[in-house]
C-alpha cells in the first residue's frame, strides 16, 4: 500500500482552493508540470480520480470533495505535530507563519522585523498578507501559526491577545466642501459623503461601527480597494474618511492637500494577535506581542 504523502496532500488542497492547476501550481512555486504529476500519483496511491480535467476547468469530483475535508484534518494534525517539536526549541526560534492584514503590516513590520532579528536571530518568520477572512481561514487550515489583524472580529476555537487601540482620524480635502467649515457631524453631513474600503476590508467595518455611520445613505457609492486610493480620492474631494492613527506616518499625510483632524468621540479599532485554541506555542506569541509593542511604543496610543 502507498500511503499519500503530505506534499501531495498540500499541493492537492492548492488545487481545490484556486480551482485552478496553473494558479494552484504558482502558489506552491513548482512548474504546472510537476504539480500535475504530483496530483496525479496521489490519485494513484488512492485508487480513484479527485478531478475531472477540462481546458477551462476543475471540476472535484465526490471523492475529491471527501478526500478534500480529510487531507485538512491530517494537515492540521501534521501541524500540532510540528508545534510540539517547535515547544522543544528556544522560545521564538525555528519557522514561525505570521499572517496580517494589509491595513497593519506597512505600519508595524519596518520596526517589528528589525527588533525581531536582534532580540530573536534563530527566529524564521514567514509572513504573509491577506484580508482577515483569508488569514482567519489559513490560521484554521494550519497554513499560519499566529494571525495579527483589527478586533473585533469574529473567530471561532481562538485565544487572542489585544495590543492597543488604533483610533481614528478624519480626513478631507484642504479644499473640501463637504463639510462646510463645521466640525464633522454624521447626523449633519451630507448623504454619499463618507468614503470608505471596499466591501471584505475589516477597516471598513470597523470605521462604520466605530464612527457610528448608522444611515447608509451617508456612505459614498464611490469605494476604494486599498488605503492609498482612498486618501487619493479624498485628495479630489470625492468625500471624508476615516484613517488609522497608525497609517499617518505615511509620506502621502506630509503635504498640505490632506486635513487631518481629531474626531469628536472616542472611535477606534483594536490591534491584536489570534492562534487556533490551545497551541503549544501561546507563551510565545504572547512574547511575539511584547515584542511589537516594544517596537512601536513611541508610536501609539496605549490604553
Amino acid at each position: 500500500m502507498h500511503f499519500p504523502t503530505i506534499k501531495q496532500l498540500k499541493y492537492f488542497n492548492a488545487l481545490i482552493e484556486h480551482n485552478h492547476f496553473g494558479k494552484a501550481a504558482e502558489s506552491c512555486f513548482v512548474s504546472q508540470s510537476a504539480f500535475s504529476v504530483a496530483i496525479k500519483e496521489l490519485e494513484n496511491a488512492l485508487g480513484g480520480r479527485l478531478v475531472d480535467r477540462t481546458n477551462k476547468s476543475v471540476t472535484v469530483t465526490n471523492l475529491g470533495r471527501e478526500i478534500y475535508q480529510q487531507s485538512l484534518t491530517v494537515m492540521s494534525e501534521m501541524k500540532k505535530m510540528l508545534d510540539l517539536a517547535q515547544g522543544n526549541l528556544m522560545p521564538l526560534s525555528g519557522q514561525l507563519s505570521l499572517g496580517i492584514i494589509p491595513t497593519i503590516g506597512p505600519f508595524v513590520m519596518p520596526e517589528l522585523l528589525p527588533a525581531l532579528n536582534r532580540n530573536y536571530p534563530d527566529l524564521d518568520l514567514e509572513i504573509h498578507e491577506g484580508k482577515s477572512a483569508d488569514i482567519y481561514d489559513q490560521l484554521m487550515r494550519g497554513q499560519l501559526d499566529v494571525i495579527l489583524l483589527a478586533l473585533p472580529y469574529e473567530m471561532r476555537s481562538v485565544e487572542t491577545l489585544t495590543l492597543f487601540k488604533d483610533r481614528f482620524r478624519l480626513i478631507s480635502s484642504a479644499k473640501n466642501h463637504w463639510l462646510k467649515g463645521r466640525k464633522f457631524d454624521i447626523d449633519d453631513i451630507g448623504d454619499g459623503s463618507v468614503l470608505l474600503l471596499d466591501d471584505g476590508h475589516c477597516l471598513r467595518d470597523h470605521a462604520i461601527s466605530a464612527c457610528h455611520i448608522k444611515h447608509v445613505d451617508k456612505v459614498s457609492q464611490f469605494t476604494a480597494s486599498s488605503l492609498l486610493t482612498l486618501v487619493e480620492m479624498v485628495k479630489q474631494d470625492l468625500g471624508v474618511s476615516f484613517i488609522p492613527e497608525m497609517a499617518l506616518k505615511l509620506p502621502m499625510f506630509s503635504g498640505d492637500e490632506i486635513k487631518v483632524d481629531a474626531l469628536e468621540f472616542d472611535a477606534y479599532r483594536e490591534i491584536g494577535l489570534a492562534w487556533r485554541k490551545g497551541s503549544t506555542r501561546a507563551k510565545e506569541f504572547q512574547m511575539l506581542g511584547d515584542c511589537l509593542m516594544d517596537s512601536i511604543e513611541d508610536k501609539i496610543t496605549l490604553y
